[in-house]
């Protein structure tokens, strides 16, 4: 490498930059200056009159204090002598103010005379009658835009305030003069930015545009664009910093474009991911977490970096990171709620070098809520459904064990042996045949035969037919609309809704109870109910009801002939013609069931 010369050294230039930033300081001194002056200025002034003030304020003392006969003069004249004696040029109003009255005894101002007898308002004579010592401002004064000085003195005799000297003070002048000082330093200013400007525009070939080039290639790198160059304008200091600059350039740009690509495969990979991914340091903490994994577990990708896993994954009361590197088997993270249940299912894998050392941890997360639910669903149904069958079946073989057994020969029980029989196999046949309707309703291809009918007048027939074939001694109430209402319904599907929430409220119903049917009418809904008088149902069991197979009392139900598929077949129902169906009840005071159904109302409304 060529030895810089003395000239092209680096440290020269920095000596002339060195000159100016010290052209630079006897400015900022001037303007030093120039505050300090006005501060001296602007105290000289105020010094100066608050002198005054004090010799003004020593007469009137005497005069307020003197006693008078009726021969004097008042006191209010007298203070106006002393007054016109204060006159200035810097003086735009003196007043004297008695310290008990807060009234006005004496104005400087000639046109103003009609104050005097007046209260003051002014705040800082209150404040300084009040805390005993002067209180000054500087205002505006809004007609003629010029700056005043205002000032309140208290008046002291033997150590009391007996009053206060206002005083309205013009100075304006003050920063006037220091406007005309201003307008000198500005020039002197302007003329040295002038020299200093030629000077730079001299410096900026050999200083500031290599500088200011390296700053651009810095900024485009920052962009991830390292294809521009550094210019190389000598073998001095700077020219090497720029030699070195480019070198440095060309290695980050095949430094960044591996990188690049390596990170745009991990995020495709990331992204696409269905399940989700966590990554840790060696320490446990985290350091990446694809969307999929933020949204299972309800965070932002934000907050959690650097949060340890264990304490993300609500692990911390069971295990440590240790434990979760260990880990062979899948874990099964509950996050279960009364009113929701979410699982989901964690596989870990250990980051290791090949030497052994842990470099962090990968968390793979699967949602298996819904395979749980399928799971335990499935469950459910086969012993529901095994335990519906097996009682019939159970009670069938045994009375035909005994009719086999010589029971036939009997008159008497034979025929009681055959009636149990054919109960439980009508029984069995409706329990099937339920189970074929949820089938038929669960496929896809499950349509409804819509068609427009007068829902009041359906009501009524359905509840005609029950009426006319009910045991019980039970009382229908029908609380019905006697205008129509034409809703769109599959007639015979919804015949069957009805047919099982009466066939239920009748079941439920003692003797002598009242079964009551109403319709209401809202804007894009009717809803209608059914409510009985029955035993009720527990509060934690209400939302289970419209359950396949779930029965509040079994043994009960199982003995007035329920297959525990009524409700829910109803629900099936309700909600493929796009209503909803819901319960209200309290223990001991009966069931209210109600469904709604879509309804618009239209001049067919009005027909009878």
């Amino acid at each position: 490498m060529k030895r810089v010369s003395f000239f092209r050294s680096i440290h020269v230039k920095f000596v002339i930059i060195y000159v100016l930033l010290i052209l630079v300081a006897m400015q900022i001194i001037g303007v030093y200056f120039v505050r300090q002056l006005e501060e001296t200025l602007r105290t000289n002034f105020q010094t100066s009159l608050k002198e005054r003030i004090d010799l003004l304020a020593y007469n009137i003392v005497e005069e307020m204090e003197k006693t008078r006969t009726p021969e004097d003069s008042t006191l209010e004249e007298e203070i106006k002598l002393i007054l016109q004696d204060f006159e200035s040029v810097d003086i735009s109003e003196i007043r004297v103010i008695d310290g008990r009255s807060r009234k006005i005894i004496g104005s400087s101002h000639p046109s103003n005379q009609w104050v005097v007898g007046q209260r003051t308002t002014e705040l800082l004579v209150t404040q300084s009658l009040v805390l005993e010592e002067d209180q000054s401002s500087i205002f505006i004064d809004r007609p003629s835009n010029n700056r005043i000085w205002v000032l309140s003195t208290p008046i002291k005799s033997g150590g009391k305030v007996i009053g206060a000297i206002y005083l309205d003070a013009k100075i304006e002048n003050v920063f006037t003069q220091m406007k005309e000082i201003n307008n000198i330093f500005s020039t002197g200013t302007a003329i040295a930015l002038s020299i200093t400007a030629i000077l730079g525009i001299l410096l900026a070939q050999t200083i500031t545009r290599p500088i200011t080039d390296m700053k651009k290639q810095a900024l485009a790198m920052a962009k991830g664009n390292f294809s521009r160059k550094v210019r190389v304008y000598g073998n001095d200091e700077i020219g090497t910093l720029a030699f070195t600059f480019n070198n440095l350039s060309k290695k980050l740009q095949e430094a960044q474009a591996m990188t690049e690509g390596e990170r745009r495969k991990l995020l495709s990979v990331l992204s696409y991911m269905t399940d989700g991914v966590i990554a840790t340091d060696r320490k446990g903490r985290i350091i990446l977490i694809n969307e999929p994994a933020a949204q299972m577990l309800d965070v932002s990708r934000e907050t959690v970096l650097s949060q340890p896993i264990v304490s993300l994954l609500g692990l911390t009361d069971t295990n440590t990171f240790e434990d979760l590197l260990e880990e062979q088997d899948s874990l099964i993270l509950d996050y279960s709620t009364k009113k929701e249940r979410y699982i989901l299912r964690a596989n870990f894998s250990v980051i290791q070098k090949e030497t052994g050392f842990v470099n962090g941890l990968i968390a793979v997360l699967h949602d298996i809520t819904d395979q749980e639910k399928l799971d335990m669903e499935r469950r459910e149904f086969v012993a529901n459904v095994s335990h519906e069958l097996r009682t019939p079946l159970t009670t069938m073989r045994s009375y035909l064990e005994a009719l086999a057994e010589g029971a036939w020969r009997n008159e008497e029980i034979a025929p009681n042996f055959l009636e149990v029989t054919r109960t439980e196999t009508e029984r069995m046949i409706r329990l099937v045949n339920d189970l074929l309707q949820l089938s038929k309703m669960d496929s896809t291809d499950y349509l409804l035969t819509k068609e427009w009918v007068n829902f009041v007048d359906f009501f009524h027939r359905i509840i005609d037919r029950f009426e006319m074939a009910k045991e019980k001694n039970v009382t229908f109430h029908r609380a019905l609309p006697s205008e129509a209402i034409f809703v769109e319904i599959d007639e015979d599907k919804m015949t069957q809704v009805l047919y099982n929430i009466i066939s239920n409220a009748l079941k439920y119903s003692p003797e002598g109870g009242k079964v009551t049917f109403s319709i209401i009418e809202q804007p894009e809904k009717i809803i209608a109910s059914i409510s009985d008088e029955g035993v009720g149902i527990p509060k934690e069991n209400i939302g289970k009801i419209f359950d396949r197979f779930y029965r509040v009392d079994r043994a009960r139900t199982r003995k007035l002939g329920g297959t525990g598929l009524g409700l829910a077949i109803a629900k099936e129902m309700v909600n493929a013609h796009g209503g909803s169906i819901w319960a209200i009840s309290e223990e001991g005071n009966g069931t209210v069931i109600s469904f709604s159904l879509p309804y618009e109302k239209t001049e067919e409304d009005e027909w009878s």
